[in-house]
């Protein structure tokens, strides 16, 4: 790698470090300082950080899946339903069989022209010498992708919003520290404000599951893909979306991490990475580590095996249903623009959302 190439690359990892710095920097803080062990006890909570650890707690300890504190949990506390997330068995194997359905390769061949739609026509400015911001446009497609996976005939905009609301305030309620004066509230009444927006959902379908769905879907995608794009603009990685997509997609989803650690908690005891795990204890699986996303630069060229990329859906039984969408939709969106090579004339932090992004990433054609 040239000295130029190195340090465009430098900039963009500066940049976007931002995200966690700015967003949750205790939490991350703590991470950063414990990353140096696989893992790490702290009195009942175990942070998993290596590979094998992280691996270990999804598919070697059985999880308790609808514990406080827990994605599950929180899910399951907010809107009162048997979700994805806290279903156990053949409830659990039943769902997945319903979203492997909608999210097969054929599936997403029929959603693909919904956010391509919505690329056509938001990055039109850019082909006029104008600028656009990013997290709007993600919010607009991941919108009306999740209406038209629900079946749902609603307003993307309003929808992304009312999702995007929902996951904040219920992950200000359920990080740790003290209680949020009232963040309890806060959470219900964005919570049904997201499922008014879904009420009917689609025939056969749970409303609970269906605001998991919008929530989870569309929080990662507003999430990913303005971090993805402004490492292509930092690191000068646009020619990659037109010659290597696939392996472009997969590198930025590594090191973007979108959901960069999983907590969960322990139904019974197990081993982690050769660490004990006793019943109850608080698990953090950092995914951010596990991938390398923390001192691996993203390498289109030579990426990493697809074993180690698919870390960022999960593995095993709890691997995401989504990753086939998701991986389709960020190498599509890539690819539009690189049509114009865009730079970063703004990009201001999140600090409120559930995910580490950005509030406003703001492009301006570079030709």
């Amino acid at each position: 790698m040239t000295a130029h190439a190195t340090s465009r690359m430098r900039r963009a990892r500066r940049r976007d470090r931002r995200v966690y710095l700015f967003s949750h920097p205790v939490l991350f803080a703590l991470l950063a300082s414990t990353r140096r062990r696989t893992v790490r006890r702290l009195g009942g909570t175990v942070l998993a950080h290596s590979r094998a650890a992280f691996r270990d707690g999804l598919t070697r300890v059985p999880l308790d899946r609808t514990a406080a504190g827990t994605t599950g949990g929180a899910a399951g506390d907010l809107t009162g339903g048997d979700l994805l997330f806290n279903q156990d068995g053949d409830d659990h194997r039943g769902t997945r069989r319903t979203l492997a359905e909608s999210m097969s390769a054929d599936g997403v061949e029929r959603l693909r022209p919904v956010w391509t739609t919505v690329l056509d026509r938001r990055l039109a400015p850019l082909a006029a010498g104008g600028r656009i911001d990013l997290v709007d446009v993600a919010a607009e497609l991941a919108g009306a992708t999740a209406a038209a996976l629900l079946g749902l005939d609603v307003d993307a905009r309003a929808l992304a919003a009312a999702a995007r609301a929902a996951a904040a305030a219920g992950a200000r309620e359920h990080l740790p520290g003290l209680p949020r004066p009232g963040g309890r509230r806060a959470a219900e009444a964005a919570t049904a404000r997201l499922t008014a927006l879904l009420t009917p959902p689609e025939p056969g379908r749970d409303p609970a599951m269906a605001a998991m769905l919008a929530v989870a879907a569309i929080n990662t995608t507003v999430a990913a893909l303005p971090r993805a794009a402004a490492w292509c603009a930092d690191a000068d990685l646009w020619a990659y979306a037109e010659t290597a997509p696939d392996a472009l997609t997969s590198e930025l989803l590594r090191v973007t991490a979108p959901t960069p650690l999983l907590p969960r908690v322990a139904a019974a005891p197990g081993t982690i990475d050769g660490h004990p795990v006793h019943a109850g204890d608080r698990l953090i699986l950092v995914a951010r580590h596990a991938v390398d996303a923390h001192r691996t630069d993203p390498r289109p060229a030579d990426p990493a095996p697809p074993q180690v990329a698919q870390l960022v859906f999960g593995a095993g039984p709890h691997a995401c249903p989504g990753a086939r969408l998701a991986r389709r939709q960020l190498a599509d969106a890539l690819r539009a623009l690189a049509a114009f090579r865009p730079r970063v004339v703004t990009a201001r932090v999140d600090r409120r959302s559930a995910l580490p992004g950005w509030s406003r990433l703001i492009l301006a054609p570079a030709r």
